[in-house]
């Protein structure tokens, strides 16, 4: 069993020294408790937070970018309504949305055992509602998986993928929102754009001015760059669907108002490129990894800055988060680590023989990763190791080499297969798995990279391993991959270059965002 390490949160004033804390003789009942869970760090006399190597930053200007406007916003809630009317609000509002789901399951025709004693069409789309609650908590809670990767059929035709929307350069995020109406896409040209699902409406998003930008809390541009880049590496929609979040080049978090789609909120803190942000589901807590080394916590919501994390020793590439307050990430260091943030503690896991490139979570408890040399493996919190590795899932081969390989002759990470891949098909660029994406709840799972396909992958009950299903053809490379929660489609952003850097290319690619919708037995 591995052994936790704490990450080392140390406060100090502006001088660098440590500040000390003094008890009061009558300790207030108000803050008894956990004295681990995080703080809103505001104006607290001279203490602040600073990173591991920043000496020029102080954290607290975070928070005094926005303190006016949640003054003047706290004060507004407090006259409207207070805390116990807001949360039963918000409750008949998750309540009512509930029922309307049910009502579209009644008209649908799907059949439903009903209590009897719920007493009327009321009472039985109550109890019908009550088991829509407790199946949906048994699936974020990891403990029950869906099992429809054996139903996804294969498609007849080669066309796997649509484009829906296009970029002007490598697209190198995709998000959905919560219901899978919406999606949201990032390229390298700093184009950001929202689009509907369904019919592929396109909403770009504008870049306000330099100064509208500084009144929303950022800096001056760092180091040589005299001018702000707007090249973007990374997106997530919060789970009501309200915030966007945007990172890049510019080392800022840009948080957006997806109703309006303007600027609402830069956050300043990183000593390097913004690589990587999620969303903690059903909250406002924000994540962002960084080539400084960092996982910051951010409060959309209250706009301000949280906490920081330490332990990477190298640059942080991807980061994913479930409904726990676990966070998964990954970084040039060849580790991944599980970040217990309550516990402020963490697991470090270390990848075999190569450099992890992507990672998400399939439950709490497990979690998938792609690695450069063309492996996918999986893990567990149980063990040090990865529970299995698939070896060349994304062998670089011609497109005439493709049509003619099956399921069967594609090396399944065994080493009595029968039919290898040779390593050399995984030697280039073309095969580095550059991302994985698991269909929240269920055992379906994708994985992209440079070779022409996306393959998607059954995930096995009770860890046995993780079984191919069949490819998608895809040229470019897919540089971020999205289910729907409904699992009923796939979305892929899709470029000629890598998301992270120029070191490959696909000239026959095209730049934009690709759908490819299941169909299901």
């Amino acid at each position: 069993m591995m052994k936790g390490k704490k990450f080392n949160n140390t406060k100090k004033n502006q001088n660098g020294h440590k500040s000390k804390r003094f008890k009061s003789d009558k300790p207030d009942p108000f803050f008894d408790g956990d004295s681990k869970r995080r703080r809103n760090f505001e104006d607290n006399d001279d203490d602040s937070i600073k990173s591991s190597d920043s000496d020029d930053y102080d954290d607290r200007e975070v928070a005094a970018a926005v303190d006016d406007d949640d003054d003047v916003a706290g004060t507004e809630l407090g006259a409207e309504e207070t805390a116990a009317e807001k949360r039963k609000r918000v409750a008949e509002a998750y309540l009512e949305k509930m029922r309307a789901a049910a009502r579209r399951e009644e008209e649908e025709g799907e059949e439903y055992e009903v209590d009897e004693r719920g007493g009327g069409e009321g009472g039985e789309r109550d109890s019908l509602v009550a088991r829509m609650l407790q199946a949906q908590q048994l699936e974020d809670s990891g403990r029950v998986r869906k099992l429809i990767a054996s139903r996804v059929q294969n498609p007849k035709t080669m066309d796997g993928f649509d484009v829906l929307v296009k970029h002007r350069q490598s697209v190198t995020a995709v998000v959905l929102s919560e219901d899978d109406s919406k999606g949201f896409s990032a390229s390298k040209d700093g184009y950001i754009v929202q689009w509907d699902v369904n019919s592929g409406k396109t909403e770009a998003y504008a870049w306000p001015s330099e100064d509208v930008l500084k009144s929303h809390g950022a800096k001056d541009p760092q180091g040589r760059a005299k001018k702000r880049s707007k090249h973007v590496l990374a997106l997530a929609v919060s789970s009501d669907g309200r915030y966007l979040a945007s990172g890049g080049f510019d080392r800022h978090i840009h948080l957006w108002d997806t109703r309006t789609r303007e600027h609402i909120q830069a956050f300043p803190g990183h000593k390097g490129p913004v690589s990587c942000l999620t969303f903690r589901q059903g909250t406002s807590e924000l994540f962002s990894g960084s080539y400084d080394r960092t996982i910051k916590i951010w409060n959309a919501e209250d706009r301000t800055y949280i906490t920081t994390l330490f332990g990477h020793q190298s640059d942080v590439l991807t980061i994913d988060c479930l409904r726990k307050e676990r966070v998964l990430t990954v970084g040039r260091d060849r580790t991944m680590h599980l970040w217990k943030v309550p516990e402020e503690s963490q697991l470090v896991f270390r990848a075999p023989a190569s450099l992890l490139e992507c990672c998400c979570f399939i439950s709490n408890d497990e979690f998938l990763s792609g690695s450069d040399d063309g492996s996918i493996e999986h893990w567990s919190v149980m063990r040090k190791k990865p529970l299995h590795i698939v070896k060349n899932a994304h062998p670089t081969l011609t497109p005439n080499k493709l049509d003619g390989v099956q399921n069967g002759d594609l090396s399944n990470g065994s080493e009595d297969n029968l039919h290898p891949v040779p390593e050399k098909l995984c030697s280039s660029a073309h095969s580095w798995v550059s991302s994985v994406a698991v269909c929240r709840g269920t055992d379906l799972a994708a994985s992209g990279a440079g070779n022409g396909v996306v393959r998607l992958w059954e995930i096995e009950s009770d860890a046995k391993g993780i079984r191919p299903l069949f490819e998608l053809p895809l040229v470019g490379y897919v540089n971020s991959l999205a289910f729907a929660k409904s699992g009923k489609f796939l979305v892929a952003g899709v470029g000629k270059e890598p998301r992270l850097g120029r070191w490959g290319c696909v000239p026959a690619a095209r730049h934009g965002v690709a759908l490819h919708r299941f169909q299901l037995s």
